[in-house]
């Protein structure tokens, strides 16, 4: 569970960070935790963003009864699903475990076990969400890119208008155990539920989604881990003997189109795509700098996404702001609209060592692990220095579980 009160499920792309984490000092706990997310994975190839292991916690909203992914004939029944997916990490994942365990047999085995699942996830991203075949799938709900509240999806859902009489009722329970100021809004969640009962209605099928969501955007953090995690399944397939024909072929079309769809000069980084509007969602945002994860960005285009991370340092914030410290929009304490998230730092901090910046790692893993160290495993923080200086505590849930796990693993590089 990321939080035992807030999120008392699995979360998809949590359990990867979780795994990575654990494989450090218990590496059956590691394997457990990969393997009962795969238990979830649809007949499509999709793996879902919850596993509902328990049907008895009522605690959360939207539990399993409301996603009722049953209208899928390939969505298994136990457990129950959510509809809906999160950033594909297993491929990175299972390498970064591979390369610490390599002489560990009982590791190589689970490796080769895993392995063709995470292909079959790919090919449901290349299948059922990249109606184009450009190599970039698209997402039709906030919740799949994990970013839920990003003010990058604000205009995509502005243009969804709610017919109250039509929209189920609900009721949430995050701002029953979190503070409300730090969540996303009622507007926002209004449009989370009708775009999860547009997904129902379509039976959750791809090809229907894509004819007919109001929101559908190739997200550039996405489609960042996604080629981050072929190219480690191409690694590791070469290095077991196994087949990685369609994971090269498809990653090359995804390497080839990403730059030229998600970059932007103006801003100087890499942003997302509203395949509705058909245009970029011109905004800087933690999304974007997952580019450097997958050595995506060139020299130049490096350079520039290098020195603007340089600057939030010196301009007195935390390393990395979830959002443009510069935007109206901009909220250093509401979930993704500005603050601090440890996992994301910890990607980060990887790809800014790939481009050979020791020193800028170094600052974005001290200031991860100097707000744990001072307000605890929390959710998320506070990324402003001077208002930080005042708390006593995190943002979101405690005790978060890819908190502890990020804190492990960045502990474990030097």
């Amino acid at each position: 569970m990321p939080s035992e009160n807030l999120y008392p499920f699995q979360w998809m792309w949590d359990s990867g960070f979780v795994a990575l984490g654990t494989s450090h000092y218990d590496l059956e706990k590691a394997i457990q935790e990969i393997e009962c997310m795969f238990s979830g994975q649809w007949e499509n190839g999709m793996i879902p963003h919850i596993i509902f292991h328990s049907e008895n916690e009522t605690s959360y909203f939207p539990n399993f009864d409301f996603w009722d992914c049953s209208v899928n004939d390939g969505a298994p029944q136990k457990p129950k699903t959510s509809g809906i997916t999160q950033p594909a990490v297993f491929g990175f994942i299972l390498e970064a475990i591979y390369d610490h365990h390599k002489d560990n047999a009982e590791v190589v085995s689970f490796v080769k076990r895993v392995y063709p699942k995470v292909v079959k996830y790919h090919r449901f991203l290349y299948d059922y969400r990249d109606p184009f075949k450009e190599g970039l799938f698209f997402i039709y709900h906030p919740w799949e890119s994990g970013r839920d509240n990003s003010p990058i999806w604000d205009e995509s859902l502005n243009r969804i208008v709610i017919d109250k009489n039509l929209l189920p009722d609900y009721q949430r329970r995050d701002t029953s155990i979190a503070d409300a100021s730090e969540r996303p809004t009622s507007y926002q969640y209004d449009r989370y539920v009708y775009l999860l009962e547009l997904g129902k209605k379509y039976k959750y099928d791809g090809p229907e989604i894509a004819e007919h969501s109001p929101f559908l955007v190739q997200d550039c953090m996405m489609n960042a881990i996604l080629i981050k995690s072929n190219q480690a399944l191409i690694k590791l397939g070469n290095e077991l003997g196994l087949d990685v024909s369609y994971i090269e072929a498809q990653n090359q079309i995804s390497q080839n189109n990403f730059v030229s769809r998600f970059w932007n000069e103006d801003l100087g980084t890499f942003v997302s795509y509203d395949l509705r509007a058909g245009k970029q969602i011109a905004f800087k945002e933690i999304g974007g700098f997952i580019s450097l994860f997958a050595k995506l960005a060139n020299e130049t285009q490096a350079d520039r996404m290098i020195s603007y991370l340089q600057k939030l340092h010196n301009d007195g914030y935390y390393l990395c702001p979830s959002f443009d410290v510069n935007s109206e929009l901009f909220d250093s304490k509401r979930y993704w609209r500005g603050p601090i998230w440890p996992h994301m730092n910890s990607m980060i901090y990887h790809g800014l060592k790939y481009y050979n910046q020791e020193a800028l790692a170094e600052i974005v893993k001290s200031d991860t692990v100097q707000l744990v160290d001072q307000f605890g495993f929390y959710e998320y923080y506070e990324s402003q220095k001077h208002l930080a200086k005042d708390l006593s505590k995190g943002y979101g849930g405690n005790n978060f579980s890819w908190t502890s796990s990020s804190i492990i693993h960045l502990l474990s590089h030097s």
